[in-house]
């Protein structure tokens, strides 16, 4: 269920929301195979209606299942913004689309989660990567054995005079 505030309950006092998102809700796709949604994403937020706009303030966290880039390692990282604000117009150009009283406040929840992912997700600044003989056996599988037809092939390139 996305995370909605209904206007008409912001019309005399603020409103502070605390719970989970499922991370189906949060219909987060990082395109990206090393970092996973596995958990809910924690908030406590307070909703404010301005003249024509919600101010919204508060905390997220998210933990985040990622696997090393450096050594393939798994652990979870937790992406927290703390402290978090949103500025939603209600009017204009750029205002938050209110549907039935509600605005939805979900996208903007996942817009700042997501620009705070990690790029290069590591276990610690300290990872050394893999170990070294499981470099040289990959290294190994990747560079097969060249043929003689293709060692004679570059042999005859190399002799070619392109003055």
């Amino acid at each position: 269920m996305a995370l909605k505030v209904n206007l008409r309950h912001l019309e005399d006092n603020d409103l502070r929301l605390r719970g989970e998102l499922a991370p189906g809700d949060l219909d987060i796709d990082p395109k990206d195979v090393v970092i996973r949604v596995e958990k809910p994403l924690v908030y406590d937020i307070e909703v404010e209606k301005l003249e024509d706009s919600l101010l919204v303030q508060g905390s997220l966290s998210l933990p985040l299942s990622c696997d090393c880039v450096r050594c393939l390692e798994r652990f979870e990282h937790v992406v927290l913004l703390d402290p978090w604000s949103a500025h939603l117009p209600l009017q204009g150009e750029d205002a938050a689309p209110v549907t039935n009283d509600m605005v939805d406040l979900t996208p903007y929840i996942r817009e700042d989660i997501l620009l705070n992912f990690p790029q290069h997700p590591l276990c610690g600044s300290e990872c050394g990567g893999l170990p070294k003989s499981t470099m040289d056996k990959a290294e190994q599988a990747r560079t097969p054995e060249k043929s003689e037809a293709e060692t004679s092939a570059w042999g005859e390139l190399n002799k070619l005079k392109l003055d």
